[in-house]
């Protein structure tokens, strides 16, 4: 799984790129075909300066996307992995359910 980060209008500190690749990891259980993870990370300086966490994942035959804005870089991404989870559950369970047939 190859991963890349972009921080727009930041440079994202080293802990902050472990937290994500070691998140990342968890995402192993549900597909061993993971291509490629793409990271955006960027930030709007409005009320409460809104941290936005971005992920598009690929995998043979589809590319799964999820977006997700809180106060914190750690949060969003940590909300953006769930989503990520629930739809590789998803195909996951199309896919065994498919073979059944």
């Amino acid at each position: 799984m190859n991963v890349s980060i972009t921080a727009r209008k930041f440079k994202a500190h080293d802990t902050l790129k472990e937290f994500i690749k070691d998140e990342l990891k968890s995402l192993e259980k549900y597909s061993e075909e993971i291509f490629d993870v793409d990271v955006i990370l960027s930030y709007q300086n409005v009320k409460g300066n809104i941290k936005i966490a971005e992920l598009i994942l690929h995998i043979p035959g589809q590319v799964l996307a999820a977006t997700e804005e809180t106060d914190d870089f750690k949060k969003s991404v940590s909300a953006c992995i769930e989503k990520i989870e629930k739809q590789l559950r998803k195909i996951k369970t199309k896919k065994s359910a498919a073979r059944i047939k």
